[in-house]
């Protein structure tokens, strides 16, 4: 029987909850530009990258272990609380997980935010591992976006 899990992460970033949200709703030019080390190119396949029903074909940078490419599909949008779902609907990534639905939220605090990022998840087999990786990945992709935007 396969694993259920859900991970998260909470990383603290200086850039305004706006500026952020806008640049991660942004990411089929952002995550390129920004995260070259992560991402090699994002393309959008259906609707506009940023709205609910679009689908967008992620191709990480060279030297990404396991997973070179995910299809990831947006689930729900709420600009009001700055928060987006997607699901990943094929690529190698399905070869581990049958199910994996990750939540991001950009919260404001004080001049910056807290970005919330969540993962549920379903293993394709119990030898599969959690998928922390995945999470440390989130998490360095957000320093690495604030650290732009504060140059910007």
């Amino acid at each position: 029987m396969a694993t259920i899990g859900k991970l998260d992460v909470e990383v603290k970033v200086k850039s305004e909850a706006d500026k952020f949200w806008n640049t991660i709703m942004d990411s089929a030019t952002i995550f390129p530009k920004v995260c070259s080390d992560l991402y090699k190119e994002v393309e959008v396949l259906e609707g506009d990258g940023r709205s609910v029903g679009s689908v967008r074909l992620v191709h990480f940078a060279e030297g990404s272990p396991i997973v070179k490419s995910a299809k990831e599909k947006i689930e729900e949008v709420d600009e009001s609380k700055k928060k987006v779902a997607y699901s990943v609907i094929d690529g190698e990534m399905m070869k581990y997980y049958k199910t994996f639905k990750a939540t991001l939220e950009v919260i404001p605090e004080g001049e910056g935010s807290i970005v919330k990022w969540m993962c549920e998840y379903e293993k394709a087999s119990d030898e599969v591992p959690d998928p922390s990786m995945i999470r440390d990945f989130a998490a360095k992709n957000f320093q690495e976006i604030d650290a732009y935007l504060l140059k910007a």
